[in-house]
């Protein structure tokens, strides 16, 4: 199973980029997909998950931020709206088949494959 993310760039605060992860191998639909971020010198965070009960999200992109899939094109998306400096960090999407419950998809240990990462700058 292989994960491609891609999207980042650079973006004035305030603004909005939507990432993209496209997963090859496997059987997509079957997975929950989850987003993470690290910032420099930080550890990676959890970020936004997708299951097949539906999403949950951190509180500091809650109500900014909406995570989504396409499962005919074996996607999932990261809509990034009303951006600010410290949302700056490498995104990395995750991909695990196994039914963890929420608490454990809120974790790095809770996903079998991972994302290259793409980087997201936003300017102040």
């Amino acid at each position: 199973v292989q994960l491609q993310a891609s999207g980042g760039g650079l973006v004035q605060a305030g603004g909005s980029v939507r990432l993209s992860c496209v997963v090859s191998g496997g059987t997509f639909r079957s997975y929950d997909m989850g987003w993470f971020r690290q910032a420099p010198g930080n550890e990676r965070t959890f970020v936004a998950v997708i299951r097949r009960t539906g999403t949950s999200y951190a509180d500091s992109v809650k109500g900014r931020f909406t995570i989504s899939r396409d499962n005919a094109k074996n996607t999932v998306y990261l809509q990034m709206n009303s951006l600010k400096p410290e949302d700056t960090a490498v995104y990395f999407c995750a991909a695990t088949a196994k039914s963890y419950i929420l608490t454990v998809l809120t974790r790095l240990g809770g996903y079998d494959y991972w994302g290259q990462g793409t980087l997201v700058t936003v300017s102040s």
